[in-house]
């Protein structure tokens, strides 16, 4: 296993657990097969192993995994705060109370802001008193790290980045996504602030893996050095120095030895000319599935209205991609998750966005039809849902 430094000079492995997809029995865990995986992972030198109060069963699972086999020591836990929950200083206490009781532990290693897509949101939790909670947590030794997982756009991301002393951060990343959400450019300049960065989505939650189209399947079976499109998936990763910490939600002891076997011998910057070509040919195949020639440089921005007009196209695509929920789930994430929200419903047709966009993309004509897609009537109810209470 390979290790890389925390902000404070501590190892992490850079593959790590994401406990959210263990399988289950009918409407319960399989505990058996969870523990054999876990262990099998501990065993092999993973140390980072992410869950979050809002995962079902998760916390509890795998706080009774580690006490039963005695590692509690031999990992760091990373949880999450559910912040969009927060209503008052107390509640603060209450649910990371019982966080602590779940995983049968008394600190947390690294504990984050689950899901933060505004800024508001923590502006918010600065006014309840979040600040001087954290500090007393970490004097108490209960809180090691604090960070935030990220979902939005790299604007956004890097305001969050600058409102606190962040120890790490989470985003989604991957070769696909390597100019939206935080993006590239936010994992740089979480690096240059010395902030590590952990990846999720880092296979698009398999995506990346299992619906890849059958030519870009073919292209990788061709790879000279015989890598899995998870192998390569990951190395893209590891070869990027700012990357701390890979998440892979590993539910079969073959999973997780794979992804051991690749971790153990990854190295940061030791992809080649051609590596970086056979990426950019299965990103070539996989767009060619999608709707919109959106290629999310943003020149189409900023639009008039707020509307985030690479985010509707890039879940659109996603939709067609990959799978509908996928890109509608990513949609309400990044809309009707923060403050300032615009749907593609208040366009006013000014046509700025089309005079700008070097792909020459009928926008408006596309963006309505990305709105119909994304946001049938049942996604609207969830959107007043969210709006009325106020989960940015």
């Amino acid at each position: 296993m390979q290790y890389r430094k925390d902000k404070h000079g501590e190892p992490v492995s850079i593959l790590g657990y994401g406990c959210m997809r263990f399988t289950k029995k009918g409407n319960r865990f399989d505990v058996e097969k969870a523990e054999r995986e876990l262990m099998e992972a501990v065993n092999s030198g993973v140390n980072y192993f992410d869950t979050a109060y809002i995962y079902p069963g998760s916390e509890v699972l795998l706080g009774e995994i580690l006490e039963r086999n005695r590692c509690r020591d031999k990992v760091k836990l990373a949880t999450k705060l559910p912040q969009y929950l927060i209503k008052s200083e107390a509640a603060l206490d209450r649910y990371f109370s019982e966080q602590l009781s779940r995983l049968r532990t008394d600190y947390i290693d690294y504990y984050l802001m689950h899901m933060l897509t505004d800024i508001a949101a923590w502006e918010k939790l600065t006014r309840l008193g979040i600040k001087e909670w954290i500090e007393k947590k970490k004097a108490e030794g209960k809180i090691r790290n604090l960070g935030f997982s990220f979902h939005g756009n790299t604007e956004m991301f890097l305001k969050i980045l600058d409102a606190y002393d962040w120890d790490f951060c989470q985003i989604q990343y991957n070769y696909m996504d390597e100019h939206t959400q935080a993006g590239r450019r936010g994992l740089k300049a979480a690096a240059e602030k010395g902030i590590p960065v952990i990846i999720m989505e880092p296979l698009r939650g398999g995506k990346l893996v299992d619906l890849l189209p059958q030519a870009a399947k073919r292209k990788i079976a061709c790879d000279a050095k015989g890598r899995t499109p998870a192998e390569l998936a990951l190395g893209w990763l590891w070869d990027q120095p700012e990357v701390t910490c890979v998440l892979s939600g590993m539910n079969s002891l073959e999973m997780v030895r794979e992804n051991v076997r690749a971790a153990s011998k990854a190295q940061a910057g030791e992809f080649a000319e051609e590596d970086f070509a056979l990426i950019a040919s299965v990103r070539e195949e996989i767009q060619k599935t999608m709707k919109v020639g959106c290629t999310g440089c943003g020149y189409c921005m900023p639009c008039p209205k707020g509307i985030d007009i690479p985010a509707a196209f890039r879940c659109y695509n996603r939709m067609y991609a990959e799978e509908k929920g996928s890109g509608r789930h990513e949609y309400l994430q990044v809309t009707a998750f923060q403050k300032e929200m615009s749907l593609p419903e208040t366009c006013v047709k000014c046509a700025k966005c089309e005079s700008r966009c070097p792909q020459h993309i009928a926008v408006r004509k596309e963006l309505k039809k990305a709105e119909k897609a994304l946001l049938p009537w049942y996604y609207k109810i969830g959107v007043k849902a969210i709006r009325l209470f106020k989960f940015w």
